[in-house]
């Protein structure tokens, strides 16, 4: 397959033709520099500008032919050279700047002949293939001279306005009289004249074109003396520069005893003076002259370390120095010492007979260095616009001091170079390679290379770059790797690579936009997007530097666009290389292009060698050679093209000639065919026109290549799959590939690549563990996409299977005299595949002797047992068992233990084998075991469960079962979490238990974190089926299904499917005789497994839910359901748990459907699942069944309300009040109506909540229908209205009513507080007035001792009860219970011991006890009854007193003469003692004043004719022990003549006094 002349030239797209040395080499000394002409006296640099410069005016003026031409050219080269490594080196940047080779690699060619190895990579620089493909008529960019790049192309803005310096400097020069040529320094040989002169023998020439060549060739040798002359005036100030290294030292690693050279190369003017360091230490050569040798010769500086010995293992520093600057460059010598005894003739200079794997460590000859890598990248995987670093540590054995490895990054095989897009870094055991902004085209094979002398280690990871988000949904991806091709003063072709995402539509084209260096305005070069990935950008300006970037468009928009190209200069490949031989000068602004002064002019011939090179249905693209005869000056272009079949020639660049030997057409017909021709013009005139090229059809020469084919997807690792393909037949120029994936049934395809790869096979990463793929692939060339191939058989991802590892626990099973039974533990890894088999070896020992291994099978077992024949009795033998799957036969095991060959004679079984334990949890676990091979002389009747933990001794096994097992499982109950079990099964038979089987275990009984348990399941379809999820899965592990422990595969009745880390066993038919324990095991995993119960109730409720499952309905949440709205409005309305959007219902009244109208109004929400009827009134038609009939898909319900009778006459008696509700609410109403409310102080409010009200509105109380005055006038303020009623009562009973009215109308509100209603408001009094009673307190009378209690208020509703010490008081007249005003209280008269104790006191409100309660005992007794019995004597000794009952007046007036008698009554126990007192003195009885006391209660008081001197204060005095008492009283007597005097007098009173 060829490629396109544009990839040939321009980049090297196939590096395979480097030798290993050369890549070396070049990874170890490429770089960047920051100036890169060198100019010295006889320099490389300056040489390749002569050659350069010669071959181009050459070719401009020579009209000789092209050996001639070639002759002269080699003629002026050693003119301008004064070396043959000069001219090797002119020749080297000749090829090398047109191929794109950096500096370093020219002068590593340069150095080819004191470098051996380098010798040999310069032969590789260019192969035969690109000698042959490589066109003499096209001239490539010259990069040689002071600048690596041109114009735009270097990193720095002051490099930039350099070369625009040089390069007008140079027009201007060119364009006086003194142009300068490159100098003639010798003559032409002989051999190349004679070869010239019989060349031109074989030409017939005209006298006028031998005469012109004649005067062009003189003219050509006065250019050349006068440039030689130029240069000899030159000033060498303006050559000054720093030195530079063109070849750095490479570091040795070499034989004890072997000489050593460490070559360089450095640049500069003046010429550098170089010192050589030892470890940073000068090396003194008259000091060892023995030891070393230095060297300086035509800019090659050597040093030589004769002898190597292992003080010579070192850093070694080369350090250039010159008035410029100094620059040092490293290498590491590294000695190697043989540990055995040394043979002298082995260790001659240049060569070592000993292997090559020893190396040096700081202590001697060791095996060689050993480079690791830890910490290592993955595949990495990012966003365009995102940052990356990749890294690892570089770890090196043995380490040496300052020795540190060359550390070089890959990309596809490609060293990288760092840039502002990507930086490298290694700290001293890292290396790390870090993208600032990731693009499409950083995705690729990255690979890390350490290398210590001549050993390296490398290791590799791939980077994928997936595509930004678009700004726009649905346009394209950017499109990647942007180059500017074949730069021209007319026009720079522009190439990409199509994206991999073209948004969902295909592409319909691209834009170009170009930006001019130094500004931040985009262009867009193309009105009409091009398909075809190639573009000539026309309308630049000559010298002027440009950036270039692309973009997608579909028919949803423009995408994103691509990363911009390197900058480019319009400028004509000669003069690039004219602009690179020329000093700097100062920057004057804009590039003026100065043509070169006409002469005497010559009309120019016609161009020759006039080709179509490349046509699109876009452009095409015309190549032609400069005509031979042209004269001296320069000259131009004109094209012209024609119809097919046609003579009618137009020319079609009138306005515009052509300064180049390209140009690119445009505006032509697409499909139509042209011819063209091309004419040159200069002062003398324009010459004749070329010859027409041939017809050439306007349209994509190159086309879309072909689908690849024979896609083949095979296993990699659990997250990558491996695709290879067939290459498209007939394929030209092919960019790459673009592949795609798609989870099977998914229907959605992801890119696997986003820059196309080369090759047929890529690894494609970050796909899902357990998920089956299918690939697909594309073509991709300048054309475009092809279509895509066929899509690939399906794959799962799973990693790569491989033979499994070796058996283990070998035993003997049974034996016979001339056989035995093995069996052995499967591998514990299976190599991702199942085992088909195993192998065994067996051999026999005599003696402890072993013999040789012969195989036992043939053909594979299946099992994990196997009976060995045709052994020898008595004989010992081991054996060895290798597993075996599709992979291939793993490693055997490890020899077993010997067995001797013999008929065993034992009646008891022998032992179970191949025990696994599964299902493990915290407490239990799941042990099976298969059947021993030896069952003995009578069937295996079953089996016996040992179970120990593993730490104990061995007299701890105990059993787990009673009674024999039938079966070979069983499921381990009643385990301790965190301990450690080990178990062993023996079996039985009628003859006894035999030997235990081997163990198993031991087995931590722990439930372990993400633990999963089988699940049952019933789908839509009613299809029951169990499920199990494992995320702990190896890459080959499997699911395996067993009923009661027994694998189902080939069970009729059941369907298994895995898929990833899930699988689900399907019941076909679930039926009584699939009652079991289903378990699911988890291969290639410690034990993982579970298991689910079918027993004949979980039958019963899955057969159920299948059924529901397979005719499902609608579920609903809320049943059919009315109620009546604002207005009287009637709403129907039901509610299902879900509904779709495709959902739809049907309404129905008696059995007719009803369908929206003016009386009907329906509505669904499908977001809440509510569905609704609206109806404004309901009359008496209405009356009947209403039904709504839901169905949503397959599922389908209804909900019925039936509304007849009572029912439908209260819901329409509802509505109707709802209605009249409204109307109340337009005027003022209640909006809470009258209730009644208990405060706490024990008084009833009664209260109501208005609403639409106003200022005039006003409210009137009623009970029992008389109006109630209030004191105070409601104001709305908080829309409530209380009434408060004090000390509620029965007297307050009756109906109560509030009215509030306006001008709008009235409302009222009636609260009837009768029977029951009064009943429950006197219950919420009374309970209020139990909470508010005090806690009962104590108090001591004459009588005994009270309790009492005080309430806000009491009323006869409010029962109280009390008790003591639990029991309710009986009351008598000792024990008496009252209230008095609001006090409540408990009276205990004449307390007794008998009386302590706690007493509680409830008030009962009806509904509800309240209790209080006090404690009377101990100290409050004792201090209760102290102060009764005090209170009791005092009341006694109050009521024995003496006292005056009553008798005696307070003032007697009597007249005189009269006689006065006084009775007065008087008590006391004992009987009182009298006397009496006038005027407080003792009164004595007398005839006159007679003093009587009778039965000790009466006393007497006479007085016998009153006299006025008996007039005074009388007392009457009693008195006994227990106090007395003075009753007063005064006697007036008086005189008849004196009463009305005795009248205006005051009587004086008497007074009673007790002492």
């Amino acid at each position: 397959m060829s490629l396109p002349f544009y990839q040939k030239l321009h980049q090297h797209y196939d590096r395979s033709y480097r030798n290993r040395d050369l890549s070396t080499t070049m990874s170890q000394y490429q770089q960047e520099k920051k100036s890169s002409a060198i100019y010295t006296h006889g320099s490389t640099a300056y040489s390749s500008r002569s050659s350069a410069a010669h071959r181009q005016e050459s070719a401009a003026f020579s009209q000789a032919s092209a050996a001639s031409y070639q002759h002269q050219a080699s003629r002026a080269s050693e003119f301008a050279l004064s070396s043959a490594a000069s001219h090797k080196a002119a020749s080297a940047y000749d090829y090398g700047y047109s191929h794109g080779l950096t500096d370093s690699s020219l002068m590593l060619d340069y150095s080819s002949k004191l470098s051996p190895q380098t010798k040999r990579a310069k032969r590789s620089l260019l192969s035969g293939e690109e000698k042959e493909n490589l066109p003499s008529d096209y001239m490539v960019p010259i990069f040689s001279g002071r600048q690596v790049h041109v114009s735009g192309i270097t990193d720095t803005e002051e490099q930039r306005i350099k070369e625009a310096a040089a390069y007008i400097a140079q027009r201007n020069l060119l364009a006086s009289e003194e142009g300068v040529t490159a100098s003639k320094r010798s003559s032409v040989s002989k051999q190349s004249m004679s070869t010239l002169h019989q060349e031109e023998a074989l030409e017939k020439k005209s006298r006028k074109v031998a005469i012109r060549e004649k005067a062009e060739h003189l003219s050509l040798k006065k250019t050349l003396e006068e440039t030689e002359a130029f240069h000899k005036k030159l000033n060498e100030d303006n050559l000054l520069h720093a030195p530079e290294f063109v070849i750095k030292p490479r570091s040795h690693t070499v034989w004890e005893k072997e000489n050593v050279k460490l070559h360089c190369s450095i640049a500069g003017w003046p010429e550098p003076r170089v010192t050589w360091y030892k470890n940073q230490v000068p090396i003194n050569v008259q000091a060892h002259p023995e030891k070393y040798i230095i060297e300086s010769r035509y800019g090659m500086h050597t040093l030589e370390i004769i002898g190597c010995d292992f003080e010579d293992t070192a850093q070694y520093r080369a350090s250039a120095m010159n008035a410029k600057g100094e620059l040092s460059a490293y290498a590491s010598v590294v000695v190697k010492r043989y540990k055995g005894e040394f043979d002298d003739t082995r260790f001659h200079s240049g060569a070592s007979t000993l292997p090559p794997s020893f190396a040096v460590t700081p202590y001697g000859y060791a095996s060689r260095f050993e480079i690791h890598f830890d910490d290592k990248f993955e595949v990495s995987f990012g966003r365009e616009g995102e940052t990356m670093s990749l890294g690892c540590r570089v770890v090196i054995t043995p380490e040496i001091k300052h020795f540190q490895p060359e550390i070089q990054w890959y990309r596809n095989g490609v060293p990288v170079s760092p840039s502002k897009w990507v930086q490298t870094h290694w700290s001293g055991d890292r290396a790390t390679l870090t993208f600032s902004h990731l693009n499409k085209e950083d995705e690729g094979l990255y690979t890390v290379r350490a290398r210590m002398g001549e050993y390296y280690d490398q290791y590799s990871a791939y980077v994928f770059v997936r595509d930004a988000d678009a700004e726009i949904e649905g346009a394209p991806a950017s499109p990647l790797d942007v180059v500017c091709l074949d730069a021209n003063k007319d026009y720079i072709i522009i190439t990409w690579k199509q994206p991999a995402v073209d948004g969902g539509s295909p592409i319909l084209g691209y834009f170009i936009d170009k930006c001019e260096v130094g500004t931040d305005t985009w262009t867009q070069c193309n009105d009409i997007p091009v398909k075809f990935a190639r573009f000539p950008v026309t309308g630049l300006i000559e010298g002027r530097s440009y950036i270039f970037r692309v973009r997608a468009v579909n028919k949803v928009g423009i995408g994103l666009p691509s990363r911009v190209s390197e900058p480019v200069a319009a400028l004509d490949p000669a003069e690039k290389a004219r602009l690179k031989s020329r000093p700097s000068a100062p920057w004057t602004g804009q590039i003026i292009v100065t043509e070169e002064e006409p002469t005497e002019g010559v009309v120019p011939g016609p161009p020759t060698d006039l080709s179509v090179i490349e046509a699109t249905q876009s452009y095409v693209v015309l190549s032609w050679k400069p005509p031979r005869q042209r004269g001296h000056e320069g000259i131009l272009y004109f094209i012209e093209k024609c119809d097919a079949g046609t003579e009618n020639w137009q020319r079609v660049n009138t306005e515009l000639p052509v300064k180049s030997p390209r140009f690119a057409l445009f505006d032509l017909a697409e499909g139509k065919s042209y011819r063209f021709r091309v004419r040159c013009s200069n002062s003398a005139g324009v010459g004749e026109p070329s010859e027409a090229t041939e017809v050439t059809v306007v349209g994509d020469k190159l086309d879309i290549p072909k689908p690849p084919s024979n896609i083949i997807p095979s296993r990699n690792t659990d997250t990558s799959v491996v695709v290879t393909w067939e290459e498209p037949k007939d394929a030209k120029e092919l960019v790459g590939y673009y592949i795609e994936s798609s989870i099977v049934g998914s229907g959605k395809w992801e890119p696997c690549n986003n820059n196309p790869v080369k090759g047929t096979r890529f690894t494609c990463h970050g796909l899902k563990t357990g998920q089956s793929y299918i690939f697909r692939v594309r073509a991709v060339n300048a054309a475009g996409l092809s279509e895509y191939s066929q899509d690939s058989e399906a794959i799962e991802v799973k990693a790569a299977i491989a033979p499994p590892s070796p058996p283990c626990d070998i035993t003997c099973l049974e034996s016979f005299r001339d056989s035995m039974v093995l069996g052995w533990k499967q591998p514990d890894k299976t190599g991702g595949a199942e085992i088909t088999g195993y192998y065994v070896n067996y051999r026999e020992v005599i003696d402890g002797v072993p013999g040789r291994w012969r195989e036992a099978n043939i053909k594979a077992v299946s099992d994990e047992a196997y009976k060995i024949s045709n052994l020898k009795e008595n004989m010992v033998y081991q054996f060895q068992v290798a597993a075996m799957n599709i992979a291939g036969l793993g490693a055997p095991s490890a020899i077993s233990a010997s067995f001797k060959c013999e008929e065993w004679t034992i009646a008891v079984p022998g032992p179970p084998h191949s025990l696994k334990y599964s299902q493990v949890r915290k407490t239990s676990l799941v042990l099976q075991w298969k059947p021993p091979i030896h069952s003995g002389r009578t069937p295996v009747t079953g089996y016996f469960v040992d179970i120990k933990e593993a730490s104990a001794r061995e007299d701890r096994w105990r059993g787990l079962n009673e009674a024999a097992l039938k079966h070979t499982y069983l499921k381990v109950q009643g385990l301790k979490e965190g301990e450690s079990y080990v178990f062993r099964v023996r079996a039985v038979n009628q003859a006894g238990v035999g030997k235990p089987s081997d163990l198993a275990g031991p087995v931590v009984a722990e439930t372990r974190p993400g633990t999963k348990e089988v699940v049952v399941s019933v789908d839509d379809n009613g299809i029951i089926s169990l499920n199990f999820e494992c995320d702990q899965m190896a890459p080959s592990s499997e699911f395996t299904w067993s009923k009661d422990y027994v694998p189902t595969e080939d069970s009729p009745r059941l369907e298994v499917e895995s898929k990833g880390n899930k699988t689900k066993m399907t019941f076909k038919d679930l039926g009584t005789e699939d009652l079991g324990i289903y378990s699911c095991d988890v291969t290639d995993t410690d034990g993982i497994a579970s298991s689910y119960l079918i027993d004949e109730e979980e039958l019963k409720r899955l057969l159920a839910l299948s059924q529901e499952h397979k005719f499902p309905t609608v579920p609903v949440k809320s049943e059919l359901a009315v109620e009546i709205l604002e207005k009287g409005q009637v709403r129907f309305w039901m509610q299902a748990e879900k509904l779709s959007a495709n959902a739809k219902v049907n309404y129905i009244f008696n059995d007719k459907e009803i369908f929206e109208g003016p009386k009907y109004k329906m509505h669904i929400d499908r977001n809440t699942g509510i569905i609704e009827m609206f109806m404004e009134k309901l009359q008496d038609e209405d009356e009947g069944t209403y039904t709504f009939q839901v169905q949503d898909g397959r599922a389908t319900g209804h909900s019925t309300l039936v509304l007849i009778g009572d029912v439908y006459k209260k819901l329409q008696k509802e509505a109707e009040f709802q209605r009249q509700e409204w109307i109340r609410k337009q005027g003022p109403h209640f909006a809470e109506y009258l209730s009644w409310e208990v405060t706490g102080e024990c008084n009833v409010l009664l209260k109501c909540k208005v609403a639409n009200i106003k200022k005039e509105t006003s409210i009137i109380w009623y009970k029992d229908d008389r109006e109630i005055s209030v004191d105070e006038k409601h104001d709305f303020k908080d829309g409530i209205c209380t009434l408060l009623i004090t000390e509620f009562s029965k007297k307050d009973a009756g109906i109560y009513e509030v009215v509030l009215k306006d001008d709008r109308g009235k409302d009222k509100s009636r609260l009837k507080l009768l029977d029951e209603a009064f009943k429950e408001l006197m219950t919420e009094v009374c309970k209020t007035i139990a909470l508010s009673a005090t806690d009962l307190k104590i108090q001591s009378t004459a009588e005994g001792i009270r309790l009492y209690s005080f309430v806000t208020y009491y009323v006869d509703d409010l029962k109280v009860n009390w008790s003591h010490n639990g029991t309710p008081i009986r009351y008598s007249d000792r024990v008496k219970s009252g209230v008095t005003g609001e006090q409540i209280w408990l009276q205990i008269n004449e307390p007794t011991p008998n009386d302590k104790g706690k007493y509680v006191m409830e008030l009962f409100d009806g509904k509800t006890g309240h209790q209080k309660m006090v404690d009377l005992s101990g100290q409050a007794y004792d201090e209760a009854f102290a102060e009764f019995q005090r209170l009791k004597q005092a009341a006694i000794a109050e009521k024995n007193r003496a006292r005056v009952v009553g008798g005696l007046p307070d003032v007697v007036t009597i007249q005189e003469g009269k006689a006065l008698n006084l009775t007065c009554i008087v008590w006391g126990d004992p009987a009182p003692e009298v006397s009496w007192l006038k005027n407080e003195k003792l009164l004595a009885s007398d005839e006159h004043c007679n003093l009587k006391f009778e039965a000790g209660k009466t006393a007497y008081f006479t007085i016998n004719g009153v006299r006025t001197s008996d007039s005074g204060k009388y007392g009457l005095v009693v008195k006994n022990k227990y106090g007395s008492e003075i009753s007063d009283f005064t006697v007036s007597v008086f005189i008849p003549e004196e009463e009305a005097r005795s009248v205006a007098e005051e009587p004086q009173k008497g007074n009673k006094k007790a002492k």
